[in-house]
């Protein structure tokens, strides 16, 4: 049977500014966006036996119709009228629940994947609409790389490459629930000390200055999740005292990124940050 293999690579926030709320009840938000690495591997094969087979292995995370992935899969089944099945199995790295974006990642994967597998001959545009039904987060990752995102996310304009950057990732052991973190956000309490200067910053990544992007990353949701999970913040400056250049929690958390300048000064951050029993750690780089 027909049969690919497709990589699906976590996002980190560079940053992330919350600029109002809409009256769908979705927020607006400006923030740029930025592939790593650390990526999971979907495997699709399509299959005579009609229906849907997941298979995730490595994450606690659903094999059922609530997740992404399948949602991709029967979205592209029935918009299209694909006959036959599918066998849907995913090679878990990437944390789930972490603002790391792992579930529209996997999903963004099985869209492409299917357009693949099935000869649809749809363009990047056409999937990352497909994906928006999905998830905000979707058409990013289908389009990936250095990326300011508008909107409720979905509004992307490309940025200078931001590539080649070495991270390291901690995930405490918590979830945090995305939804849960926007209610509880007060724009009216958010200061401008709180909030990215978002043009400097894309100068400073342009350079790839470090020192200057540290100055200028801002997650606005940190004032939310680290009022109410103190092991965000911990991890925030552990993560600065390993010398990290730049260090910013990624999304609605938990999860924590640091940048650093050269690969020996990473390797060196998670050695000592993977002694921590109460998160996971990971190296990679921005791609």
């Amino acid at each position: 049977m027909p049969y690919v293999e497709i990589p699906a690579y976590a996002k980190i926030n560079l940053s992330l500014d919350v600029t109002g709320k809409r009256e769908d009840g979705y927020h607006e938000l400006r923030m740029i966006m930025q592939t790593v690495s650390l990526h999971d591997t979907v495997y699709l094969e399509a299959t005579g036996e009609a229906g849907i087979r997941l298979e995730c292995g490595g994450g606690a995370v659903p094999a059922d119709s609530t997740n992404t992935a399948w949602r991709a899969a029967e979205l592209m089944f029935g918009r299209y009228g694909l006959a036959g099945g599918l066998r849907i199995r995913i090679a878990k790295r990437i944390p789930a629940a972490a603002g790391l974006a792992g579930g529209s990642a996997d999903a963004a994967a099985v869209l492409k994947g299917i357009n693949e597998l099935f000869a649809l001959g749809l363009d990047q545009e056409e999937l990352k609409q497909l994906g928006l039904q999905i998830g905000a987060d979707v058409p990013y990752c289908i389009e990936g790389g250095t990326r300011l995102a508008e909107g409720i996310g979905e509004v992307l304009t490309p940025l200078p490459d931001f590539g080649g950057i070495d991270v390291v990732i901690v995930k405490p052991d918590i979830s945090v629930s995305t939804p849960w973190v926007y209610s509880q956000l007060d724009l009216s309490q958010v200061t401008e000390r709180d909030r990215p200067d978002t043009e400097k910053l894309i100068g400073a990544l342009a350079k790839k200055d470090l020192s200057a992007a540290s100055l200028y990353m801002k997650n606005v949701l940190e004032t939310v999740t680290m009022r109410r999970y103190e092991i965000v913040r911990h991890a925030k400056s552990r993560m600065a005292e390993a010398g990290a250049e730049a260090c910013l929690m990624s999304g609605s958390g938990p999860s924590v990124f640091g940048l650093f300048a050269d690969r020996e000064k990473a390797r060196k951050a998670y050695a000592k940050l993977s002694g921590y029993r109460e998160w996971e750690c990971f190296i990679a780089e921005t791609v």
